[in-house]
């Protein structure tokens, strides 16, 4: 057989997996953030709810930003699982399990309206991460040496 199982290791699919499980993690919480647009009467285009004119303001900008930080977040983390993963796939997917998971709770304590919740477990996520940015600099040194 002649395909990228012969550039990328078996585990690499892992990595793939769980990459596919984030992006529903994502559809999720956009999901939830139209949810909260109806509940809370936060029409489209505004991106934040503003507390003068919404007396929810506060509830549905910790649901627009759960998701929003979520968001800024995974383009490092996508690059740092596909790349750290070409070296340490079981690791690497594990470490990614990890921040998918912690991520689910950072945005479901975000959405509680007390941005502090988001980090009881949401905070582990942050580990996880540093983890992924360790595996891809090996990853990255083994290519230079």
């Amino acid at each position: 057989m002649g395909g990228a199982e012969m550039v990328l290791p078996k585990e690499y699919g892992y990595v793939a997996l769980v990459l596919v499980l984030y992006c529903f993690l994502n559809l999720w919480m956009a999901s939830q953030v139209g949810k909260a647009r109806k509940k809370y009467k936060v029409p489209y285009p505004t991106l934040y709810a503003s507390e003068s004119e919404n007396k929810d303001a506060k509830l549905f900008n910790c649901v627009q930003r759960g998701h929003q930080n979520s968001l800024e977040m995974m383009p490092m983390f996508f690059m740092l699982m596909m790349l750290g993963g070409l070296k340490h796939p079981l690791i690497c997917g594990g470490l990614g399990l990890v921040y998918t998971v912690t991520r689910f709770f950072y945005f479901k304590g975000y959405a509680t309206g007390d941005p502090q919740k988001r980090l009881t477990i949401g905070k582990y996520g942050f580990l996880a991460l540093f983890g992924l940015m360790v595996f891809t600099i090996s990853f990255g040194a083994t290519l230079l040496l």
